[in-house]
């Protein structure tokens, strides 16, 4: 009966030690190429962090709110009707739609400006009686502060708007050719255009997402949904805390959902937590 022949591996294994022997083991000790166990070694190295003997841990799974989700589709349902001021009368309405797009854009910005400590409507009301003067880079830099300050008037702040204004237009005249800047960074070096403004100018005029509009009402919601891992004092705070673990996809819908949702129902004062429909998940909800 003959003998059964080894299999593979095992016959790999009989010739290396043959080889071995038949060199004096010079495959172990010989100079002339790299040992094939010295060759294995390394390659399984490379599954291990440089310089390490232990497998790297494996990365924690990101923070991210609970129940966030559900209290999205129950806001996006509450959202549903659009008949919140900021959907009439938000600045994505203020604009010529029919202007050039550099004019577009250069009225967004001056609508971003405006809006800032003013309620939508009284927003609205001032860039009517602005583009009634043909609201362009060159007609506001005609302008004299008087003048502007009469179109302007209630919007919150108005005097120093008007500084702004004439600051800002005068910049994009010399330095931009009369558009508006294309990043948040420049953006926010212009008088009077804070990190909200610059976000939104971005997300309205220029329809790029950069990061997160960030406003009271986006910083009062985010807080009491407790959407933040610790509580933040200030809108930049909760623009960061944000963006670090919402899904990009949701960053530009979710200033226009949580701004009317925050006219609507989770106002500032007294909110109608009994008609809203993440009662029952909200952390911050009423439900005596």
């Amino acid at each position: 009966m003959s003998a059964a022949r080894p299999g593979p591996a095992a016959s790999a294994a009989l010739r290396r030690l043959r080889s071995a022997a038949g060199n004096g083991g010079s495959q172990i000790q010989g100079t002339a190429g790299i040992p094939r166990r010295s060759r294995r070694r390394k390659s399984v190295a490379i599954a291990y962090e440089p310089g390490q003997g232990d497998r790297a841990e494996p990365q924690r799974p990101r923070w991210e709110p609970r129940d966030w989700r559900e209290q999205l589709e129950r806001i996006r349902e509450m959202r549903r009707s659009r008949d919140a001021p900021v959907d009439e009368m938000g600045v994505q309405k203020c604009y010529d739609s029919g202007a050039p797009p550099q004019v577009m854009r250069y009225q967004v910005l001056l609508a971003l400006m405006l809006s800032s400590q003013t309620k939508d409507q009284v927003t609205s009301a001032a860039m009517l009686r602005l583009r009634q003067h043909g609201l362009t880079v060159d007609t506001v830099l005609q302008m004299d502060d008087e003048t502007l300050g009469q179109i302007i008037y209630p919007v919150g702040f108005w005097r120093n708007k008007v500084k702004y204004i004439k600051q800002t237009t005068a910049i994009l005249k010399q330095k931009y050719g009369g558009d508006i800047p294309s990043t948040v960074e420049e953006l926010v070096q212009l008088p009077g255009v804070g990190p909200k403004m610059a976000h939104l100018a971005m997300h309205i005029a220029w329809d790029s997402v950069a990061g997160i509009a960030v406003d009271t009402h986006v910083h009062r919601i985010s807080n009491r949904l407790k959407w933040v891992k610790k509580e933040t004092k200030h809108p930049e705070e909760t623009r960061v805390a944000l963006e670090d673990w919402l899904p990009r996809d949701l960053w530009k819908e979710i200033n226009w959902l949580l701004v009317g949702f925050g006219q609507q129902t989770c106002l500032p004062v007294n909110p109608r937590c009994s008609q809203c429909l993440n009662q029952d998940i909200c952390p911050a909800a009423k439900r005596h």
